[in-house]
């Protein structure tokens, strides 16, 4: 299975559908850091430069389009600052133009739940999905949980799929394997528990590390207050949001770490959205951060892409826990295709 993908960021959505067993041919972000972390750890097939500017005419075609179009005026993380007429909401319509020039067979895309939060932004929402249809493609979305799927994370973001309308494939949303649990059972009603911060991260050292290129961070001082950024995680669930706020300077916001010493480092953001601990991120702290912070669980992706390989009648990979190298590996179900 071809994909294109655009807005690709450091290519966490990317890694889920090459992990599944699809082939990225093509790929475009804006973002320096981003596309040396994509090619150091993808491919090199990514484009760096602005999606406004790209020559359309030099993207393939391919059997599927992905892509999260940068969610900076959909987030409900800008508080009173939200607004419908943030430039970056226009976005969508630079994806939309390359589905109508290349008409894949699908399409997927991924995008905060904020953009259903709001009068004005359900209005925008569904005058999106009237021009995908209109450009030729049915459609359905749905609320998918990270959480729900084995990342040791509670992480809401809307995810579209289309398909063109003279094509005879149906495209369904991956099947959760883990639900939340209010006792000690493992599994339960064949689910597995939510994967918990202290799973996910507790055999790093409990301070930042010179050793570790990684597991270093912002020294940004610990406060609690309630406010984003500033809230006690909790070791025995999942680890809240990691927002990326699309930042490379004036200081992310990165939760506490539970012992409240420190923030999270970013070896322990990039586990909780379930890279592999050998996905190196470049740039500076506080680029890996935003890298970090933006992109799609590669976990979550990987599920949703082992269901469009088998609406392509493709067999998919099932989870290979050597290949993802994460503390929790030996706890995610496989898969019967």
């Amino acid at each position: 299975m071809k994909v294109v993908s655009l807005f690709s960021g450091a290519g966490g959505l990317d890694l889920g559908f090459v992990k599944a067993g699809a082939k990225i041919i093509w790929a475009n972000d804006i973002d320096k850091d981003s596309v040396t972390t994509y090619i150091k750890n993808i491919d090199n097939n990514i484009i760096l430069g602005d999606i406004k500017k790209v020559d359309k005419n030099n993207i393939p075609e391919c059997d599927v389009l992905i892509g999260g179009f940068p969610c900076l005026g959909y987030t409900i993380a800008k508080g009173k600052d939200r607004t419908i007429n943030d430039p970056h909401n226009l976005l969508y319509l630079e994806y939309l133009e390359v589905l109508k020039k290349i008409k894949p067979t699908a399409f997927l895309i991924e995008n905060v739940a904020g953009i259903l939060q709001g009068k004005e932004f359900k209005i925008t929402f569904e005058k999106m999905l009237r021009e995908f249809y209109n450009a030729g493609y049915y459609h359905k979305y749905k609320i998918l949980n990270s959480a729900d799927y084995g990342v040791p994370q509670k992480r809401k973001r809307v995810v579209i799929v289309g398909v063109r309308k003279d094509k005879k494939i149906s495209i369904n949303f991956p099947k959760t394997t883990h639900e939340k649990s209010n006792n000690d059972s493992f599994i339960i009603n064949n689910l597995m528990n939510w994967i918990t911060l202290r799973e996910a991260i507790c055999d790093l050292p409990e301070l930042f590390s010179k050793q570790d290129p990684e597991h270093v961070g912002t020294k940004h001082q610990v406060k609690i207050n309630g406010y984003v950024g500033n809230r006690k995680l909790d070791w025995d669930k999942p680890a809240p949001t990691i927002t990326g706020r699309g930042s490379r300077t004036g200081g992310p916001v990165i939760h506490p770490h539970p012992n409240l010493k420190r923030r999270l480092s970013i070896k322990e953001c990039k586990r909780i959205q379930s890279f592999p601990d050998d996905f190196i991120f470049h740039g500076s702290i506080s680029s890996a951060y935003a890298q970090i912070g933006n992109a799609v669980p590669p976990l979550l992706s990987f599920r949703i892409a082992q269901e469009f390989l088998i609406a392509f009648k493709e067999k998919p990979k099932k989870f290979e826990m050597n290949e993802w190298e994460i503390p929790w590996k030996e706890k995610i179900p496989q898969i019967q295709i």
